[in-house]
């Protein structure tokens, strides 16, 4: 339950609103409102989208680890 806690928390603490990520993730409020509560799964598509939205690592959404920074990018040639 840490991953619900913690999208609800970031999006809180950025002021914004359901409706407003719900946009972000192209679903509407009412199923985000059921991430949130935990009702319905988060997709890895959505966990990527948020993580980089709010500038962390999906570990830290999962709740994975307490690091909020994300991860540097990997230099792959």
């Amino acid at each position: 339950m840490t991953m619900y806690l913690r999208i609800r928390d970031l999006r809180e603490d950025a002021d914004l609103t359901q409706k407003q990520i719900a946009e972000l993730l192209n679903t509407n409020q009412s199923n985000y409102s059921k991430t949130e509560r935990g009702l319905k799964a988060l997709s890895l598509e959505e966990a990527v989208k948020l993580a980089q939205f709010y500038k962390t690592s999906v570990d830290y959404l999962l709740g994975l680890t307490d690091q909020r920074e994300p991860y540097p990018k990997s230099r792959r040639k």
